[in-house]
């Protein structure tokens, strides 16, 4: 189970909101790279960036910091927040990113859909963000008529074989993951999953361990890790 720490940027700043409020939010760090090479340091093979402002407002903000720690830091990381043309995907997988994370434009747009996985394959993962079974977009601030089962159903249509699960009810919260939910999107779609939202201590990535041979992938952890619950060298020995 791959251990993914999140750097979520607003503003050029490292924060994290609560539950995904952007009235909400707490500023850890003025400087993301030295955050992204903090993680490295502690052993990540992998990081998650979210670019909180494009996500609210459909256009990439901070990629001149997502260039510098692509440049400077040397670990692959996966990117949303934003995603919404053929072209920007082109571009990020163009300066380094690993991964592209799709949202809004996924949730939305079934053509888009298909033509982005057809084109770029497993070099795109869908984001799955919801609030109980409603499936949230544009900064999860619209709730969709999509439930998360039917969207995943979808993905897995299209040929998708892995996507991110976010409680946004646990994100920020340190809450614990919503377990039950997990188990059913791995068990209902046959999809591997990255979880996300809610870990608040190792005991919780213990249970999130004990689905890794059902179909968990990977776990992406920000508030926790932020707040001194657990080390991500902690983390990656569990």
């Amino acid at each position: 189970m791959l251990i993914i720490p999140a750097i979520d940027l607003r503003g050029g700043k490292v924060v994290r909101l609560f539950q995904g409020k952007f009235d909400q939010e707490k500023i850890y760090s003025k400087d993301p790279v030295k955050v992204a090479k903090h993680w490295a340091r502690q052993g990540a093979k992998f990081l998650h960036i979210v670019d909180l402002d494009g996500a609210s407002s459909g256009v990439s903000k901070n990629l001149e910091v997502l260039k510098k720690i692509i440049i400077q830091v040397g670990i692959p990381v996966e990117f949303g927040g934003g995603v919404r043309s053929m072209e920007t995907i082109s571009e990020l997988l163009g300066m380094g990113v690993e991964r592209v994370v799709l949202g809004t434009r996924a949730a939305d747009d079934a053509q888009f859909l298909r033509k982005s996985w057809k084109k770029f394959g497993e070099k795109i993962i869908v984001s799955i963000d919801a609030r109980g079974a409603k499936v949230l977009t544009q900064g999860w601030n619209r709730a969709t008529s999509k439930t998360t089962l039917d969207f995943a159903k979808e993905l897995k249509e299209v040929g998708f074989k892995q996507l991110i699960y976010t409680d946004v009810s646990r994100d920020g919260a340190l809450a614990g993951p919503n377990i039950p939910g997990i188990k059913e999107l791995i068990s209902k779609t046959g999809l591997d999953v990255i979880a996300s939202g809610g870990v608040a201590d190792l005991k919780d990535l213990i249970k999130l361990k004990s689905l890794q041979k059902k179909g968990l992938s990977g776990v992406i952890i920000g508030k926790a890790l932020y707040e001194g619950k657990f080390t991500l060298a902690e983390a990656l020995k569990n």
